[in-house]
């Protein structure tokens, strides 16, 4: 069975922009910062997402939100295409369903826990990812 089906959490990057469409719709459009687990030269990397919703509910939720403050959102995957046939533009965004500021504090790599069936479901620390020992091949 096919899904898509989208979790981030991560951090608003600016203000909402919000546009009306031909139908009489509006759309809001943001980005949402996630960062990725550190490169082999210790430098942490990003992605900026874009998002958007046609939802008037999740997108005063995230209009009360101020840049770099952290959020999660639930949504799909999306592909649009825009332009004339000549030059098609294509697009992949996240289409949210729902939004919600994410409370909790950015715990320090030596604050995560060892145990890896210890519970830390709806902290940040979930997120991140556990320091392991690198090994070098035997010879």
């Amino acid at each position: 069975m096919d899904r898509n089906e989208v979790l981030l959490v991560g951090r608003l990057s600016a203000g909402v922009e919000e546009h009306s469409l031909p139908s009489g719709d509006t759309v809001a459009k943001w980005r949402i910062i996630v960062r990725r687990r550190r490169n082999r030269r210790g430098a942490t990397l990003t992605d900026s997402i874009p998002c958007v919703t046609f939802d008037p509910e999740t997108a005063a939720t995230v209009r009360g939100l101020k840049p770099r403050d952290y959020m999660e959102v639930t949504g799909s995957f999306r592909c649009r295409v825009f332009g004339p046939s000549a030059a098609k533009i294509w697009r992949y965004e996240v289409e949210v369903s729902s939004a919600r500021p994410y409370e909790a504090d950015v715990p320090l790599p030596d604050d995560l826990p060892d145990n890896p069936t210890h519970s830390t479901h709806g902290s940040l620390a979930a997120l991140i990812p556990r320091q392991v020992a690198y090994l070098a091949p035997a010879s």
